[in-house]
């Protein structure tokens, strides 16, 4: 199961951190950005960028999470920088989300899932076009919009992460509403996400079925741990979000495992920080990896 090799790398490491690749152009060191003025330049200096980071880390992080609408809005160009972002962290052993929380019916779903974690057939060739060992997805159009993601989770040990309880603040206007059992949408959705992972669950008692929980919001994610013994959670909003280690104690279980924890501006940007000024980017991010390890930890195995 994928969710085993994801936590045989964390215990590896004895870091739950996976780092987010939302590389924006205006993040990068300004004698990456002289002289660049259209996307094509823009996404080969992201794509720069990335694989400095790439390399700095690869040996302490376990995994990376590549946020697609960060490249998106390069076109053609940023998409391509995508691809190979995926493709070089791969190459270096990471394990690699595509954080694209993609979500539609029928043969659109099937489409999205071929993209991302299945393979596409061309005639009698065969290939996958964004081939991610995670992918995050948005459930709220219910089981069918979620079945094909499942099916090629089967056919080629994939994963997915499932939106249940979001970071933003505003995520209460929905996520928070009380349904007439008594129970929240959120904690709804968290019920169909441990439902649909019982096929998937490997041998440290987690399933390849997982959830988004944002660590800004420690009351609803210490209820979800409890409500979904099964299910790993992918946990952003650490750092320039607001959330902290304490916070986010409550997603892990009493053996510190149950979660991951996502961390991108603070890692990308950490060159900026007072802490780490005269460091270059990449030895500031791979500084800056270990700090937040050191603080997880301090909280999560204690």
């Amino acid at each position: 199961m994928i969710i085993d090799t994801l936590i045989d790398k964390i215990r590896e490491y004895k870091n739950p951190t996976v780092v987010g690749l939302d590389t924006n152009f205006d993040y990068l060191p300004d004698n990456m950005k002289d002289g660049i003025s259209n996307f094509k330049d823009a996404a080969d200096a992201v794509l720069a960028f990335n694989k400095k980071i790439i390399d700095a880390i690869y040996d302490i992080v376990p995994c990376v999470k590549v946020q697609i609408a960060y490249y998106e809005m390069y076109g053609v160009e940023g998409m391509r920088a995508f691809l190979e972002t995926l493709r070089y962290a791969s190459s270096k052993g990471m394990l690699v989300m595509t954080d694209a929380k993609r979500n539609d019916i029928g043969a659109t779903a099937e489409c999205y899932a071929k993209a991302f974690l299945g393979e596409t057939k061309v005639n009698e060739s065969v290939g996958s076009a964004f081939d991610s060992d995670f992918l995050t997805v948005n459930a709220y159009l219910g089981t069918d919009g979620i079945k094909p993601f499942l099916d090629w989770m089967k056919k080629r040990d994939k994963g997915i992460f499932v939106l249940v309880k979001t970071s933003n603040r505003s995520s209460g206007e929905l996520q928070d509403m009380l349904l007439q059992n008594g129970k929240t949408v959120y904690e709804y959705m968290g019920s169909l996400v441990e439902a649909w992972g019982q096929e998937y669950i490997g041998r440290y008692g987690y399933s390849s079925v997982g959830a988004v929980v944002g660590a800004t919001h420690p009351k609803q994610a210490e209820i979800l741990r409890r409500e979904m013994p099964h299910t790993f959670f992918l946990i952003p909003g650490y750092g320039a979000q607001g959330g902290k280690a304490e916070d986010l104690k409550v997603c892990f279980d009493k053996d510190g495992n149950g979660g991951i924890v996502n961390s991108s501006r603070g890692i990308l940007c950490a060159y900026k920080q007072e802490k780490y000024l005269g460091m270059d980017f990449d030895n500031a991010a791979r500084q800056a990896c270990i700090d937040m390890k050191n603080d997880l930890n301090s909280v999560i195995m204690r």
